[in-house]
């Protein structure tokens, strides 16, 4: 892999594997490859688009427009289809104020979430007692 030094004309941002945030996306130049991450809030397969999908993902700071063009849908629809918070990886593409990702990559991360459910230590009945034991 090779690491690319930091413009002195341009901030440093965030190279895959690392995720940039929706408010992070005018850091890279045009083009860059970036990942990205987020709840997917929104599908769109217009008929006039000849098979290109438009993901819109959200992160906590923004959104984050996605464009998957039909053979790669077709390798990732499980997780286009089905995924509830996805990881993408592509080519930023910027034009005026409008910045969408041109996916490479996509993996449903969607576990991840059922782990935001899961109990602390300190919320299991069996953290509270000495020895583990409860009552």
């Amino acid at each position: 892999m090779r690491v690319v030094p930091p413009s002195p004309t341009r901030p440093d941002w965030p190279r895959p594997p690392s995720c940039l945030r929706a408010d992070q996306l005018r850091l890279p130049p045009d083009n860059a490859r970036i990942a990205v991450a987020g709840l997917v809030i929104l599908r769109q397969r217009p008929g006039t688009a000849k098979g290109v999908i438009f993901l819109t993902l959200e992160d906590e700071t923004g959104v984050v427009n996605v464009i998957v063009w039909r053979k790669l849908y077709e390798r990732y629809r499980r997780a286009v289809i089905a995924g509830r918070m996805l990881r993408v990886t592509g080519r930023l593409q910027s034009e005026g104020d409008v910045i969408h990702v041109i996916a490479e990559v996509i993996e449903d991360i969607s576990p991840l979430l059922d782990q935001l459910l899961a109990p602390t230590p300190k919320q299991r009945p069996e953290a509270l007692s000495p020895g583990g034991q409860t009552g």
